[in-house]
């Protein structure tokens, strides 16, 4: 699986080299106010990627910090349950003889 994993990796990369010098022209990225810049279409294409990375990870923070939130109350219940339940071993004899109590013995073969 590991050869695998490292087989799509070097072929991305070698996809995205490819791309990379393929696509060397120098742009004009206008903007408004007569805001203009220049560079490599390859150097425009990672900068806008980065960017919207960036606004996706800046788009999810706030659900991310509310699962957080919502883990820690969760352990912490569960944290408080434990607490008031009895004993391991109470717990289990208190379960063994509901077990035994209610399922009737094994007669003859099968």
């Amino acid at each position: 699986m590991k050869v695998l994993m490292l087989a799509v990796k070097v072929l991305l990369f070698l996809a995205a080299l490819t791309f990379a010098v393929k696509n060397t022209d120098v742009v004009t990225v206008r903007y408004y106010l007569g805001l203009q810049w220049q560079a490599p279409l390859i150097f425009v294409i990672l900068v806008v990627f980065c960017l919207g990375a960036v606004g996706g990870v800046l788009a999810s923070l706030g659900h991310i910090v509310r699962l957080r939130r919502e883990l820690a109350r969760a352990r912490l219940e569960l944290g408080n349950v434990r607490k008031s339940v009895p004993s391991d071993t109470v717990a289990a004899a208190a379960m063994q003889s509901t077990v035994s109590s209610t399922v009737p013995p094994v007669t003859g073969a099968l």
